[in-house]
């Protein structure tokens, strides 16, 4: 089993990053539980979801624990990092968040989704821009079960939504070697 906390705030697309990837795993035949929390405000406030992946039956959805963590912003990091299990792997989203963890346990991934996201003409895509490291990364999924995830929770946007958003993930998907 593996547990994954996401993190940023409200408005990041921090629950659709949990939620595409628990609809992909779930897809592939694991056994998924998602479970989101956010500040009352929402949009600009906090935001986080916990998804645990499994192939057996999952006893409980919540990590205190996770063996990933995927943060978009400063007070996640801060929030998050002593959560993690030893030796599990951060992904922080290198354009927003200058700190670095203070653990020296962990992997680091630093994906600088911002000027990624930019450089696609779009900014808001830099959550996705994140999956695609994540997925590459984990190996628990593959790439065309989150892509066909994600174009299956976004409905039948405009057609350039999801040309952008799929640039955006094979931006990152490539990023890590």
């Amino acid at each position: 089993m593996t547990k994954t906390i996401f993190a940023g705030f409200g408005g990041q697309g921090v629950l659709m990053m949990g939620y595409s990837y628990a609809h992909a795993a779930m897809n592939e035949g694991y056994e998924v539980t998602y479970l989101p929390s956010y500040g009352a405000e929402v949009r600009g406030g906090t935001a986080n979801c916990t998804v645990a992946v499994s192939d057996d039956e999952i006893a409980s959805p919540i990590a205190s624990e996770p063996d990933y963590l995927v943060v978009m912003n400063n007070p996640s990091l801060y929030m998050f990092q002593n959560r993690i299990t030893l030796g599990g792997v951060i992904f922080l989203n290198s354009s927003i968040i200058e700190a670095r963890p203070t653990r020296k346990d962990l992997e680091i991934c630093e994906i600088p989704a911002g000027e990624i996201a930019t450089e696609l003409g779009n900014p808001r895509v830099q959550n996705i821009v994140v999956m695609g490291a994540y997925v590459k990364k984990t190996g628990r999924i593959s790439p065309d079960a989150y892509l066909k995830s994600l174009k299956k929770i976004m409905g039948e946007k405009k057609k350039s939504i999801m040309d952008v958003n799929r640039k955006a993930f094979t931006a990152g998907y490539e990023l890590l070697s």
